[in-house]
């Protein structure tokens, strides 16, 4: 009995372990070429609910935030609807005198103390020490790094 010990052509052979690592390596290629597409972050989207109380004080609430926000980027404004100078007052939200303050004009809770700004995180504004109690001011907030108006809410007149 004669043994055929012989395995395939070498030109076979080498056709097919260039197409094994072809094959191989433009599967790592699409794999990593996803995780190096630069994706841009839509702009946040968020609402506000508000609620004036007895004393004087309006709580600002987000009621929707679609995503965590910086309270460093996070910019509010309380803005007169009538006037050349519209501006009242504005900051940031994680200013000294503004982040987890109590009993200033403007005090900025963060609810879940996560140093982020999310749904739930509260502004409370003396708005009868500002002069915002009259039904004419606008709260405004607005991410700086997409520079967009996430919500803006009127302040209402105080509940007597």
């Amino acid at each position: 009995m004669q043994r055929n010990e012989q395995a395939v052509s070498p030109v076979i052979a080498t056709v097919l372990l260039l197409a094994i690592t072809v094959l191989l390596s433009s599967m790592v290629f699409v794999m990593m070429s996803s995780t190096l597409d630069s994706v841009e972050k839509a702009d946040p989207k968020g609402s506000l609910s508000v609620r004036a109380l007895s004393n004087g004080y309006h709580v600002v609430t987000f009621s929707s935030l679609d995503q965590s926000l910086n309270p460093n980027k996070v910019v509010w404004t309380i803005m007169s609807d009538t006037g050349d100078d519209r501006t009242l007052l504005s900051g940031k939200a994680d200013d000294s005198d503004v982040y987890g303050t109590v009993g200033s004009n403007v005090s900025f809770q963060d609810r879940d103390a996560g140093w982020s700004v999310t749904k739930g995180d509260y502004f409370v504004i003396n708005c009868e020490e500002l002069g915002c109690d009259d039904g004419n001011h606008i709260f405004q907030i607005v991410d700086q790094n997409s520079n967009t108006v996430i919500s803006e809410i009127r302040l209402p007149v105080d509940v007597d």
